[in-house]
């Protein structure tokens, strides 16, 4: 064996996004132990500035010790039991991800499906809240990873406070490109990941419960059916309360770089992110426009930091990934499930969101579509999205 020498890859696709060189500076710090006092203060800073990017007073916030989708098992695991009733809304793949998770905890699962490339109707789902009876759990996506679409999670939230039932929010894509407010929603179960918008290496599953939820947890007839995200098990080591006992041995090195992201992130500001991600957004898409193309979803619904462009008829969609990857060394995200060869999926996220990457994503994409004969043109997009960079 020889060590391992990854090329240099410019990350626009569905996540990981690029990490900056001051979080893999932070990565490379020494190693010490997961009970020394001074991780313990690392781990108190890591809970206190989730809490404050999650704007979860009074939650438990804490990164699991795994991807985003930890994250949602951890969320479902811990607040199904087997007999529960859930309503999932499923309008990507990931909405479909909760609905397998929630029938492996043994839940009954009433699935309230919409096509690909729309929001969640809050409509339906209280349409189907109505004819359930008594639900556990409403659990949907805030920003669908497999089409770009943002749903309304202050409206479903509020549908779930109505029905009695503990909401769970997906929110992997959205925390750190969009608002995220668990005290507004009054949210019960947030998770999201490392590897989007933060722009950390994926690994770590950000998540934070409401006490209504924790105390739904404490009051389990049964066992998680997840050991590693027993939520009980787990704050036995993150809670701290009368001093941390052993759970498991966290990833050190991995949460030195989400420490140093969040840090980062604190020092633009947090209004200033969601800015830089909005403006990006814009950016690309005029260009994306001017050279011919068209957006899956529809404006009032897209997501700033994943755009899920449409292939043009005639063109061969993983071609043209192929080529900006050889030639640019850039990666875009392909299309999933029903959408397999129809999208690319296009990720301004974290530190891929900036006016360099706008421009260089637009200048590939043209390059390698007029190399299969689509007539898309690089200086009218690069004119477009320079006119709204300003």
């Amino acid at each position: 064996m020889q060590s391992f020498q990854p090329p240099r890859r410019i990350l626009m696709g569905p996540g990981p996004s690029d990490v900056s060189p001051r979080v893999l500076a932070a990565l490379g710090r020494p190693t010490i132990g997961h009970l020394d006092p001074a991780f313990q203060e690392l781990m108190e800073e890591i809970k206190g500035a989730l809490s404050r990017l999650f704007n979860a007073p009074g939650y438990a916030c804490v990164p699991l010790p795994a991807p985003g989708t930890a994250g949602m098992e951890a969320a479902i695991m811990n607040l199904l039991e087997p007999g529960d009733r859930a309503v999932i809304a499923v309008n990507g793949a990931f909405g479909g991800r909760m609905v397998d998770m929630a029938d492996r905890a043994g839940a009954e699962v009433v699935k309230v499906e919409f096509e690909w490339g729309k929001p969640v109707d809050p409509a339906a789902v209280e349409e189907a809240l109505k004819a359930a009876g008594k639900v556990k759990v409403l659990a949907f996506v805030h920003a669908e990873t497999s089409t770009g679409a943002r749903s309304d999670a202050a409206t479903l939230c509020a549908l779930a406070r109505k029905y009695g039932a503990l909401s769970i929010v997906d929110c992997v894509t959205s925390l750190g490109g969009i608002v995220v407010d668990a005290a507004a929603w009054d949210a019960d179960v947030i998770y999201s990941g490392t590897q989007k918008c933060l722009s950390a290496p994926p690994g770590l599953s950000p998540i934070c419960l409401s006490p209504r939820a924790q105390a739904a947890i404490a009051a389990r007839t049964t066992k998680v059916r997840n050991w590693l995200c027993d939520f009980n098990l787990l704050m036995s080591y993150w809670g701290g309360e009368g001093g941390r006992t052993y759970h498991h041995t966290a990833p050190i090195n991995a949460l030195y770089g989400l420490h140093e992201s969040l840090v980062a992130l604190f020092e633009e500001g947090q209004q200033a992110v969601l800015v830089r991600h909005a403006r990006t957004h814009e950016a690309l898409a005029a260009g994306i426009e001017a050279a011919g193309l068209k957006y899956l979803v529809d404006e009032p619904h897209r997501l700033p930091q994943l755009n899920a462009v449409i292939v043009p008829d005639g063109v061969d969609e993983a071609a043209v990934r192929a080529y900006v990857l050889a030639k640019w060394d850039l990666e875009l995200g392909a299309g999933l499930g029903p959408l397999k060869g129809k999208v690319w999926r296009i990720g301004l996220m974290g530190a891929s969101a900036t006016p360099w990457h706008v421009r260089l994503c637009l200048t590939a994409l043209c390059e390698a579509l007029q190399a299969q004969g689509f007539a898309a043109d690089a200086k009218a997009a690069l004119a477009a999205a320079d006119n709204k960079l300003g």
